[in-house]
C-alpha cells in the first residue's frame, strides 16, 4: 500500500486510509528519518482509531498507552531510539505488548527487530522535495529488517 500526503491538512484521510487497511496486523514498525513525521502520522492514526487521550512521542517513558474511547481497545505507542539492546527492549516487557492482541505503532524498531512478530507491517515514511510524505508499508517478510 500506497498513501501520499501532499500536505499537512489531508494527514486525517491519510490516517484513515491506513486505519481501514490495517486489516489483521497488529505491529506497525516505522522507519523514517528523525523529523519526517512518524509521532505525527501515529497521532492521526489514533485520532482515526477513537483515542481521545493526548497521543505525545513517548521519547522518554519508552512506552505510551492510550485507550480508543468507544471500543475501550488498548492502543500501544513505543519509541525505542534511545535503547541500545534487545534485552533493554525485554526489560521494558516488551514482548507482552507486541502479542497482546492491541495495536502497536513502534517508532525506531531496529534495536527490538528480532523480537517482532511475523506478522509486523513495516511503514517507511519518506520526505519528498516538496515536503510531501510517501508511505509504503510492506509485510516483515519482504521488508529488511
Amino acid at each position: 500500500m500506497t498513501i501520499t500526503i501532499p500536505t499537512p491538512d489531508a494527514l486525517p484521510a491519510a490516517a484513515a486510509q491506513f486505519v481501514k487497511s490495517m486489516g489483521s496486523h497488529h505491529v506497525f514498525a516505522f522507519i523514517a528519518p528523525m523529523g519526517a513525521g512518524k509521532t505525527t502520522f501515529i497521532r492521526a492514526v489514533c485520532e482515526a482509531l477513537g483515542v481521545t487521550d493526548v497521543v505525545t512521542s513517548p521519547t522518554f517513558a519508552i512506552v505510551n498507552e492510550y485507550v480508543a474511547a468507544a471500543s475501550q481497545r488498548k492502543v500501544y505507542h513505543f519509541d525505542l531510539y534511545r535503547l541500545t539492546s534487545t534485552e533493554e527492549a525485554l526489560n521494558i516487557g516488551i514482548e507482552d505488548y507486541l502479542y497482546s492482541g492491541s495495536p502497536c505503532f513502534v517508532e525506531w524498531p531496529e534495536v527490538a527487530a528480532n523480537l517482532l512478530p511475523d506478522d509486523t507491517l513495516y511503514v517507511r515514511i519518506e520526505v519528498q522535495h516538496d515536503g510531501s510524505r510517501v508511505i509504503t508499508t510492506e509485510p516483515a517478510a519482504s521488508a529488511t529488517r
